[in-house]
């Protein structure tokens, strides 16, 4: 039982950023005062170390960088390597398997072990390794690594142990797979070639056993030598030297000829009769030209040769295209008979490989299908129908059909939701796919029992928003929605405005869902946000839009204070935001090249427009440009179905809409928000010399020298009090700035961003500690002036476009070298930057100006004191603070508030929390006529870093819902008995506590600390220092286990959860170092204990850090591995098996064991056992397992076959008894005959 008493308000009062206490709003600064006494909490939290483990679940989309591929035939499951040494595992939907080998090296080849759920791996690092697919996560048993060759090939004939291996060097090398060690039997290159030859044949390239002898080896060497071994003689059969270089080759299924593909574009045909020169060449592509020259032709990189009994044999290639062609995408070429198709590829083909009938090369194959993986695709085409149609993918392949920007993630929706958006997705489905099923069925999966509805939404750089049933950690496309449809096609400009147009102006930034009202708000990258509500009927409407001019008329610049115990001063002055409703000027209005002034960047169709059932755009609100800058871009967002109201911010201000009334409430700056109750002093600059208009946070001068001029404070200017104590002094000497938005000290040459800004410049060099600037060690020496005072540089040069193309969260990749120097501190700038799609401008953004050196005076920063004790950080002096998050709620927003009102809680990036109350109308024909009246109350919370989070409790510990509007559909049908008015359901603070007292708990967490705070006196109940290392991305108010908890996901790759209301760390692990951007943006907590990010490009990796769910993950994953009988070869027939050779005879065991060919050198090759640790030994065990059930099945089996010899042996002997029995009856019935009585 956990006692919560409470704590007074006015023991920190006069410290603003106080630890442990808030400033009061509504006394003096400076003055302490005691808030009314709350009775004592009583919460029993059920929360404890033991209910947390952190586990990835599931991967979904498009294995990142393909390498390699295989196929079962018999189990009919794929596996795809790919460059990151990830493999997946693909059966029927639903099983989906992710491995990853621990080196990391890339996956060169595949080769299952057919129907024996196994697979062997070649990697870039020379190694293979074996994994066991008898289990739901497979695991490497054995690996091999080899230390003086590369591998450059493999081939695993069917139904054997023996896995030939070759070589860079020329040779081959022959591995036991079952103990995985190299036997002493190799082919050496200079013996497979001829003694004459004075040239290195070069890498192996093609390893295959001839069809109608099993001990016949065909090699095919890069050069375009042949070679066919005969492996029991030890010989040579034959050698083919070709001109051209060989890449592949394919037998036919008698194997009395073979085809090989070559670097000319050519296709060879060879008869094992004649092997002097091939009897058919071919150039598919090849035309002969004028003058009687065959066209050059690009490689043939493989080629497969596969028969049919009811027509001719099909002769599937990649490549062969003739180079003049420029332009033309990747081709896959269908040769059956005289019919050549050639098939378009969008993406390059990495591989390909036939899907046959029979998993025996000595049979008609029977093709059926072609797998072909490309870079960015998996298509399966259909062979069994003329026009080689394609088969629908049942997998979410295309989650990267456009960049992934933003996601979302929403555990245990209403249950109705799914089946709505899959019946309107399923109408705008593609058609033209093959009738036939997709053949990748192997596997078993079946739906779990403790299964509850999810939804993921992806949003894109084109401007689509994807939803996903995410439900039983299966992945389906529901529903797809493309917001660029609200506005009117981009006009293509010429000149300096091409510049200033965004190539993906559409891209999305963030969305807010409420799936209970089934109300969708987008925010996208050109400052413009999008309202959609959901109808089930098409319906004609018009899309309402709202203008806001949301720059401030002056710099809110943070300046130290004279008196430290009165931080709530602050000059007044007017700093609000302008806001224009309906503003009649258009992107297409007239005005100077580079100077646009209030106009949005985007044009909404004024026109009646048809849009079908699903999402429907009701309201667009869009950004102004100010004085030639565009729009600053929106930070946070909240929206709110049961008030009706909207609210966004950015690094300007704050601005709420009224979306039932399409009016704007509220258009402040952030500094206007905090009323008389600022914890900083902030000064005004004195005015520029050289601009060109009075308002506006940033100037675009066109004269290069008025830059130089413009007018900046000195850094002798700042003074630092001499009284305080030596580490508080070099502490505000020292670059430490606890902010997310750095505007005057980036460093690097100049260049222009983009929105959100390209990290390619800036983050070069990260703190190889992912710290906060508020965690960089201070320099410990005074600020001394460098140069004299001067002018300080404009923020933006007159040539820097202000947009570029979009940066998806897909591609935001960036390295993290370890540095003590400040460039950590301006790659921490830079990269909160691009996580928080915020465009900042600085003095080093010229094209046209010389490198400006930027020295530690001009960083000028100001301090302030978080506490009594000497624990001091500084805010840079030209820092804008951003509104980072945003939360409505029912809440308190002055301390003698006797019951709880609508507010909005407000998060800035100097760690302020601030309450705003408001009123709204309750009676519905009110809510639509009488405005919504709010203001800012005072209420100012502090707390060390950016504000990330807001949750509430009430008094038991409960998680209290925002209200919502239930769900109505405004399309319907006439319809007598339908509900018109709104249905709101609220979660009041007060409705369950009538035995707890009043008031609520407020849960805060920034970026370094969380705070658990009671309403409405506002005392802080609990404080934890979540880090002081790193800096936290992401923060949750999450549901785990029919309790809360606060879920954080840090820069350095720690995931924690802490329990609420009394923070204690319950899980603290290092799963994921930040090594992209792309994983900051897009990471993301949901109920349940889970969270996803896009793990690549192409990859949504679904994690769960719940003990609950880690121990029920088994019985939710597929099977990879069913029982399934190896079906029996056809039967060859006497004349057949007697002339068709004696492969059946050709026993390996006996050729390849230790007794006949000894033991491998031990320094060619490093047998390694499984992997280590307790999940290694595990998998050990799993392997052990495994091992010893194969054993016992072999031995069960050998007992079997000695049993039935025993049989036949006792068969034979009756058979002889009764012969000898019979003979010598007859000799006594014959032998006193005469040989005339016979």
């Amino acid at each position: 039982m956990k006692k919560f008493r409470k704590v007074l308000d006015g023991l920190t009062t006069s410290s603003p950023g106080g630890t442990m206490g808030s400033p009061s709003s509504g006394s003096a600064a400076g003055t302490p005062t005691a808030a009314p006494t709350p009775k004592e909490i009583d919460i029993q939290e059920t929360l404890v170390s033991e209910n947390f483990q952190m586990c990835k679940t599931v991967r979904h989309g498009f294995p990142y960088q393909p390498t390699a591929l295989a196929f079962d035939p018999v189990q009919k499951i794929l596996a795809i390597g790919s460059r990151t040494g990830g493999v997946r595992i693909l059966g029927r939907p639903g099983v989906d398997c992710y491995c990853q080998h621990e080196s990391g090296s890339a996956v060169l080849q595949l080769q299952f072990l057919i129907n024996e759920g196994a697979l062997v791996t070649a990697c870039a690092d020379d190694t293979l390794h074996l994994w066991n697919l008898r289990q739901r996560r497979p695991a490497v048993l054995h690996s091999l690594k080899f230390n003086r060759e590369r591998i450059t090939f493999c081939h695993l004939p069917f139904q054997s142990k023996w896995l030939y291996v070759g070589t860079e060097r020329g040779n081959t090398h022959i591995v036991n797979i079952e103990s995985f060690i190299l036997s002493g039997y190799v082919i050496m290159w200079n013996k497979a070639i001829e003694l004459s030859t004075k040239t290195h044949p070069g890498p192996v390239v093609h390893l295959s056993d001839c069809p109608k002898d099993e001990g016949k080896l065909l090699i095919g060497f890069e050069s375009g030598m042949i070679v066919q071994w005969d492996l029991r003689g030890k010989k040579a059969d034959f050698r083919i030297c070709y001109d051209e270089a060989i890449h592949s080759a394919g037998w036919h299924h008698e194997g009395k000829q073979f085809m090989c593909s070559h670097s000319d574009g050519s296709l060879s045909m060879w008869n094992l009769r004649n092997t002097l020169k091939p009897f058919q060449v071919t150039f598919p592509h090849g035309k002969i030209q004028k003058d009687g020259r065959k066209e050059s032709c690009k490689p043939i990189l493989k080629v497969e040769y596969k028969t049919s009994r009811s027509s001719e044999p099909f002769v599937i290639f990649s490549g062969g295209l003739s180079y003049d062609k420029a332009g033309r995408r990747p081709t896959l070429t269908i040769m059956h008979g005289k019919a050549i198709t050639v098939l378009e590829m969008d993406y390059p083909i990495v591989e390909f490989m036939a899907l046959c009938e029979t998993p025996y090369n000595n049979e008609v194959q029977e093709p059926y299908a072609v797998v072909v993986l490309l870079e960015k695709d998996l298509i399966v085409v259909d062979l069994t129908q003329s026009n080689y149609p394609v088969c629908e993918n049942p997998y979410p392949m295309d989650i990267h059909e456009s960049p992934v920007t933003c996601t979302a993630y929403f555990a245990d929706c209403p249950p109705n939701l799914i089946p709505i958006l899959y019946s309107i997705g399923a109408k705008h489905k593609k058609t033209g796919y093959s009738q036939k099923e997709w053949p990748i069925a192997g596997g078993l999966w079946t739906l779990g029992c403790n299964t509850y509805p999810e939804i993921i939404l992806t949003g894109h750089a084109d401007g689509s928003i994807k939803f996903w049933d995410a439900s039983a950690i299966t992945l389906q496309m529901l529903y797809k929605l493309k917001t660029s449809k609200a506005f009117e096609k981009p006009k293509p400009v010429e000149g300096r405005a091409a510049d200033l147009m965004e190539e993906d102006p559409f891209a999305v930034q963030m969305v807010s869902w409420c799936p209970q009202s089934r109300i969708l708000c987008v925010v996208g990258i050109s400052a413009h946000i999008i309202l959609y509500r959901f109808s089930k009927y098409d319906a004609n409407t018009q899309i309402t839009s709202l203008e806001v001019r949301l720059q401030c008329e002056s710099e809110d610049v943070i300046s130290p204070s004279d008196n430290e115990n009165n931080p709530c001063f602050s000059e007044s002055g007017s700093h609000s935001p302008q806001t224009h409703h309906h503003h009649p000027a258009s992107p297409g209005s007239k005005t100077p090249e580079g100077n646009k002034d209030t106009i949005p960047c985007l044009k909404v169709k004024e026109r009646m427009v048809r849009v079908p059932p699903g999402y429907q755009a009701e309201l667009v609100i869009q950004l102004l440009w100010v004085d030639g800058e565009p729009p600053q871009q929106i930070t946070s967002l909240d929206i709110n179905s049961a008030y009706g109201l909207l609210a966004f911010g950015n690094c300007n201000g704050l601005a709420v809409v009224d979306y039932l009334q399409k009016t704007i409430l509220l258009c402040m700056s952030t500094l206007d928000l905090y009323g008389g109750a600022d914890p900083y002093q902030r000064l005004t600059r004195s005015p520029r010399r050289n601009r060109q208009s009075t308002s506006g946070l940033t100037e675009l001068s066109d004269n290069q020298q008025s830059i130089d001029m413009e007018r900046s404070k000195s850094p002798t200017s700042v003074h630092y009090p001499t009284s305080l104590p030596e580490p508080v002094a070099s502490l505000r000497a020292s670059h430490c700035s606890p902010v997310f938005y750095l505007l005057d000290n980036v460093k690097g040459p100049g260049r222009k961003l983009s929105l959100p800004t390209d990290l390619k410049t800036d983050l070069d060099h990260v703190n190889g500690h992912c710290t906060s600037p508020t965690s960089q060690p201070s320099a410990g020496k005074p600020r001394v002036p460098m140069v004299p005072e001067g002018p300080r540089l404009t923020r933006r040069g007159p040539g820097r476009p202000p947009f570029r193309k979009a940066q998806s969260a897909a591609c935001m990749e960036i390295s993290l070298p370890v540095s003590h120097t400040e460039v950590g501190y301006a790659s921490r700038r830079a990269m909160l930057q691009q996580f928080h799609g915020v465009t900042m401008y600085s003095h080093d953004e010229h094209h046209s100006t010389p490198p400006y050196s930027w020295t530690d005076k001009e960083s000028r920063e100001n301090s302030f004191s978080r506490s009594r004790s000497s624990s001091v950080s500084s805010i840079d002096r030209d820092t804008k603070e951003a509104i980072t998050t945003l939360q409505f709620g029912e809440s308190y927003g002055r301390k003698n508030d006797a019951l709880p009102n609508p507010c909005l809680w407000v998060g800035t990036s100097l760690g302020v929390a601030l309450v705003i109350p408001m009123s709204i109308p309750t009676d519905h024909e009110e809510r639509m006529e009488v405005p919504v009246t709010m203001g800012p109350s005072g209420t100012v919370l502090m707390l060390k870093g950016s504000v990330l989070r807001f949750g509430f409790l009430d008094c038991m510990g409960s998680l209290i819902q925002s209200p919502y509007e239930v769900w109505r559909d405004l399309n319907g049908p006439e319809d007598p008995d339908r509900v018109r008015k709104r249905k709101l359901v609220h979660f009041s603070p007060s409705s369950s506590q009538d035995s707890c007292g009043e008031g609520h708990l407020a849960v805060v967490c920034s970026e370094r600390q969380a705070k658990v705070i009671l309403m409405p006196s506002q005392s802080v109940l609990f404080v934890h220092n979540i880090t002081e290392s790193s800096f936290v991305l992401r923060a949750d108010v999450v549901s785990v286990s029919n309790s809360v908890c606060l879920a954080c996901f840090c820069a350095n790759g720690h995931i924690m959860t802490l329990s609420l209301p009394s923070l204690r760390p319950l899980m603290d692990v290092n799963y994921l170092p930040l090594t992209d951007m792309r994983i900051a943006r897009t990471f993301c907590f949901t109920n349940g204990g889970q969270a996803l990010y896009l793990s690549s490009p192409t990859e949504i990796q679904r994690i769960t850090y719940s003990q609950e769910m880690c121990d029920n993950l088994q019985e939710m994953l597929g099977e990879l591995f069913t029982p399934i009988e190896t079906p029996e070869a056809q039967n060859r027939g006497f004349l057949k098996g007697f002339f068709g050779g004696n492969s059946h005879n050709f026993d390996r065991e006996e050729l390849f064991g230790e007794a006949s060919a000894g033991k491998a050198s031990r320094s060619l090759a490093q047998h390694i056992p499984g992997q280590a640790g307790m999940e290694g030994m595990k998998v050990a065990a799993s392997g052990v397992v495994g091992d010893l059930a194969r054993a016992r099945i072999a031995l069960d089996e050998r007992g079997q076959r000695l049993g039935e010899l025993e049989d036949r042996t006792a068969l034979m002997m009756t058979s002889a008894d009764v012969f000898s029995k019979h003979a010598h009856e007859l000799m006594l019935k014959c032998k006193d005959k005469k040989w005339y009585q016979f």
